[in-house]
């Protein structure tokens, strides 16, 4: 039995297994153009604020 998936790019049809080295995707262009969406934000994973701790000024900073 042979798994099918559609790639997320163009949604070609694209069988999954060693013969196809860019699954998901049907090919380099596909995935190249993908990379270039997260990169440019274009696409990111929804989610809250930042848990990054907010920037302190120079007076508030003690060490």
């Amino acid at each position: 039995m042979v798994t099918r998936v559609t790639c997320p790019t163009c949604q070609k049809e694209v069988e999954w297994g060693p013969q196809s080295p860019y699954r998901p995707f049907c090919c380099k262009r596909c995935q190249l153009i993908d990379l270039g969406e997260w990169a440019s934000e274009e696409k990111r994973i929804p989610g809250g604020e930042s848990d990054t701790p907010p920037d302190f000024d120079d007076e508030s900073a003690s060490i």
